[in-house]
């Protein structure tokens, strides 16, 4: 069926990134929105908007009766989660089933398999993808025993969960049972779900993903991108292609991902992440994200495809618009994470109000985001004010637009995270490119912001 008219379950620049394609598809847009985002930026691009609840995100944005009450209210044909908050959630895409309503994304099915960080490692077993040394924990006898049989160090994870909540690194047998029940607890808490597993702890690894697009029937790769530059297991700069990489390694992962989701018969838009092992030059399957990513934008640059239009599309029950052959990429880039917090308390969040929003423009440079002067940064959600995205003919054409892109964004009012970038970006470390998880921690010990 055609969709005619979308209502966007989130907020922040992903709202306003769903509307801007909505509108060149002439699509009508509803914004579900919180009491404390009534009067944002993509509550004024949108044609109209729902209220569904207080500012706390546990009352509004993840609330799925809320959400599904907004959208049969609005009379739409669809719900796009965006990324975070219900995005994966399997009870809101059967809710959605239930009310005759198109959840833009996959199967309930495939989120309950795909969220279950056990169930998903058990389905890349048998896609025959390598996965970390590990496994699942029932009780504290089976955490001793299997980090004697892995060695440390190893890595707890949460099962329900990922974003660095509930994960846990044990350097020191002795350390086991502490730091198996501290991660349960913070499991728990984050994800009503207490379970964990644990992982060989990989020193020196990258992080890379590979973007997959299914229709149910079909899948292919749109190209991989590099998210190693973490803080906390936060991602702060995303690059696509990843560089540095060995090409035979990256066609294996490619194949990889697209195996992992062919396995399923993935429908919508996802991304397989791997862990490549440098030392070893191996890479193992980490997790699949079952929704659009923050990073998309990069991916976007070196594909000219419009993501958010591929997933409405896969969603009006369409086939794929294109094989693998036709995908086609072109150039560098890199995306930078404009966050309202301040790097020299610890990076603790920045709320209040934009006084001065300047951002760049020219060749090859993007910028999504949701703010302008006078817009209100709440202290109850994700710190994000925008995201700056330069693309090049290669690496280098990239890093040198990202330079005059950083420099040219003017933000006052909150504390951010620009001094932090430029600085990151005449590292010698960070241009030479390919650096690991650790890269950052490495770069800030430095003291060069």
């Amino acid at each position: 069926m055609n969709i005619r008219r979308i209502l966007i379950a989130n907020r922040g620049e992903i709202a306003a990134r769903i509307i801007r394609t909505c509108r060149a598809l002439g699509i009508e847009t509803v914004l579900a929105a919180s009491e404390a985002d009534v009067d944002s930026v993509p509550a004024r691009l949108a044609d109209s908007v729902s209220v569904i609840g207080p500012p706390p995100s546990a009352l509004s944005y993840l609330d799925p009766a809320a959400v599904v009450a907004a959208a049969v209210a609005a009379k739409v044909d669809a719900i796009h989660p965006g990324y975070g908050f219900l995005s994966e959630n399997a009870a809101l895409a059967r809710a959605c089933r239930e009310a005759g309503i198109i959840f833009i994304g996959p199967t309930e099915e495939q989120l309950g398999n795909i969220g279950d960080k056990l169930r998903a490692r058990a389905l890349a077993i048998s896609a025959g993808l390598p996965v970390v040394p590990g496994g699942a924990i029932d009780t504290l006898e089976d955490a001793h025993r299997l980090v004697e049989e892995i060695g440390c160090p190893i890595l707890v994870k949460a099962v329900g969960g990922g974003g660095g909540r509930g994960m846990k690194l044990i350097e020191d047998p002795a350390q086991t049972k502490h730091t198996v029940e501290l991660a349960m607890a913070e499991a728990d808490a984050a994800f009503k779900d207490p379970r964990v597993y644990i992982e060989r702890y990989v020193a020196r690894g990258r992080h890379v993903e590979v973007q997959l697009l299914g229709d149910g029937t079909q899948v292919i790769h749109l190209g991989d991108r590099d998210c190693s530059i973490q803080r906390r297991y936060q991602k702060m700069v995303e690059e696509a292609p990843a560089p540095l990489l060995a090409e035979n390694l990256r066609t294996k992962m490619h194949d990889a991902a697209v195996a992992f989701g062919a396995a399923m018969g993935y429908r919508g838009l996802g991304t397989v992440e791997f862990l490549v092992d440098v030392e070893r030059g191996e890479f193992y399957f980490l997790e699949m994200n079952a929704r659009i990513q923050v990073e998309h934008p990069v991916t976007e640059a070196i594909t000219g495809l419009d993501l958010v239009a591929e997933q409405i599309s896969v969603a009006e029950g369409r086939p794929l618009r294109m094989t693998q052959d036709d995908v086609r990429f072109s150039g560098h880039a890199v995306e930078y994470r404009i966050n309202a917090e301040d790097c020299r308390a610890d990076f603790r969040p920045s709320p209040g109000t934009v006084a001065v929003a300047v951002f760049p423009a020219g060749t090859g440079i993007r910028v999504d985001s949701h703010i302008e002067a006078g817009s209100a940064v709440p202290p109850y959600y994700d710190s994000l004010l925008a995201k700056i995205i330069v693309h090049g003919d290669d690496r280098a054409e990239a890093l040198a637009r990202a330079r005059v892109a950083l420099a040219n964004c003017r933000l006052e009012g909150v504390q951010t995270n620009l001094a932090m970038h430029r600085a990151l970006l005449d590292d010698a470390e960070f241009q030479t490119g390919g650096v690991d998880t650790a890269y950052f921690k490495r770069f800030w010990a430095r003291g060069e912001v």
